[in-house]
């Protein structure tokens, strides 16, 4: 089931990662090597250790965008509304550069 922007959708009717707004093939496959198979799993989820986690499975470093993405699935799943995964990117730069 895909999101549709004129109606709410409930979290409990997303039954697929690729039913989350900004995940696509690629991203599902990532999610996949996490362990992630169902969308609820991501309720509670670190997006920045996700990444870091990614990052180490495939033995190299991945593009910093992704940490947006999950950022933006992880709140979605969490009841966030829906939004696009760059809109995420300044809290990103803003966190990475605070540690």
């Amino acid at each position: 089931m895909r999101y549709h922007k004129n109606r709410l959708m409930l979290r409990n009717d997303v039954k697929e990662l690729r039913g989350i707004p900004n995940i696509g093939k690629a991203i599902e496959k990532d999610l996949v090597l996490l362990g992630i198979t169902r969308p609820v799993e991501l309720i509670g989820m670190d997006p920045y250790q996700m990444y870091r986690d990614l990052c180490q499975i495939t033995g190299r470093r991945q593009d910093p965008c992704i940490i947006d993405v999950f950022i933006s699935a992880v709140r979605y799943m969490e009841g966030a509304p829906a939004k696009k995964w760059w809109e995420f990117t300044r809290e990103r730069k803003q966190t990475l550069a605070g540690q």
